[in-house]
């Protein structure tokens, strides 16, 4: 009776995974697919997000997979490759910049930045207080204040021989009374140090007064007028493949250090707090409708890529196999020997 249970058995087992194999192709699979997503999207209606998963969870996937996860060399390297194929692409010859970015998204990238002008106050003040900026201005000033006084003021042009003659004077003086220059440049710093506050400020209400949200407009679209028509290959010229390549490596640095700081920290776990204070207690459908998931949309995507993937592992053999590894056990155990025995 042993050795028939077992044939049986046997029987049972090839049955089922022919079964199987059967159904897990063309209309038959794509219908239990079909009847499976409306089930799971039947129980998302009654289900919340916080019964199906919890804070700490998401939190904690986040922890793995993007700030603690050690994130392999091949990975940079992969990505400068493939960085260098697209900048070397041909579509980059033929494609201009206003195929990418219009004219009137342009103009309306403009008019948000033109709203932040408390942004662009603050940027002009902190720009003009700056210690390179104001020894640029002294510099600037200085020099100019010089050639003016010997080389290009009203009298040395106007009255003939005088230009001569002051720049004569000044080799003169310079032999006679040696450091002449110095004291000369010192008292002018000296004076310009005195009144370098009040040039910034004018300065500053001239750059404010100048860069008026319609003088802004009007250069920031002259520019894209200049640029609107040339090919991103024109825009690139003089990025190669190696300074693309230092770039990959500085920005891959960069999200090693900066995935790790607190900040970070704050911003994902202010994202996922307010997640589950939007959508956790009621039922999962609301969020998948909010993000656009239909069964419309699971199921283009089941069909472009669930047939050819398991037709693959038919063709294989990983697919029989695989059923065998799930069904044989049952179909071997002792309780289905006892019962066809018994039977």
């Amino acid at each position: 009776m042993a050795k028939a249970s077992d044939s049986l058995a046997d029987q049972l087992l090839e049955l089922h995974i022919k079964h199987e194999l059967s159904a897990l192709k063309g209309a038959k699979l794509r219908r239990f697919i079909a009847n499976e997503v409306d089930e799971l999207f039947g129980l998302a209606g009654q289900v919340t997000l916080r019964q199906a998963v919890s804070e700490d969870q998401i939190l904690g996937v986040i922890r793995r997979l993007v700030v603690d996860m050690d994130i392999d060399g091949g990975i940079p390297e992969l990505a400068g490759e493939m960085a260098s194929q697209v900048l070397s692409a041909p579509v980059q010859s033929t494609t201009r910049l206003r195929d990418i970015l219009s004219r009137e998204q342009a103009a309306a990238f403009v008019e948000e930045f033109l709203e932040l002008r408390e942004h662009r106050e603050r940027l002009i003040g902190e720009v003009m207080a700056h210690p390179v900026y104001q020894e640029l201005v002294s510099n600037i000033v200085y020099h100019g204040l010089v050639n003016y006084l010997y080389e290009d003021n009203l009298i040395s042009r106007n009255v003939p021989g005088v230009g001569s003659m002051m720049k004569f004077g000044k080799r003169v003086a310079n032999r006679a009374v040696p450091g002449i220059d110095e004291a000369f440049e010192k008292r002018i710093k000296t004076y310009l140090s005195d009144n370098l506050p009040a040039l910034l400020v004018r300065s500053e209400q001239f750059l404010l007064k100048a860069l008026s949200d319609d003088e802004l407009r009007d250069t920031v679209m002259a520019a894209w007028n200049g640029v609107e028509e040339h090919t991103l290959a024109e825009l690139q010229a003089g990025l190669g493949d190696i300074e693309l390549q230092e770039f990959v490596v500085l920005g891959y640095e960069f999200w090693l250090e900066f995935r790790r700081t607190p900040f970070f920290e704050g911003c994902y776990t202010a994202v996922v707090a307010h997640l589950f204070e939007k959508y956790g207690d009621v039922p999962l459908i609301e969020l998948l409708s909010d993000v656009g998931v239909t069964t419309d949309v699971v199921m283009a995507e089941v069909d472009a890529f669930v047939p050819p993937l398991l037709d693959l592992l038919r063709q294989e053999g990983y697919l029989e196999a695989l059923l065998r590894r799930r069904l044989a056990p049952f179909y071997r155990s002792a309780a289905v020997k006892k019962a066809l025995a018994d039977d």
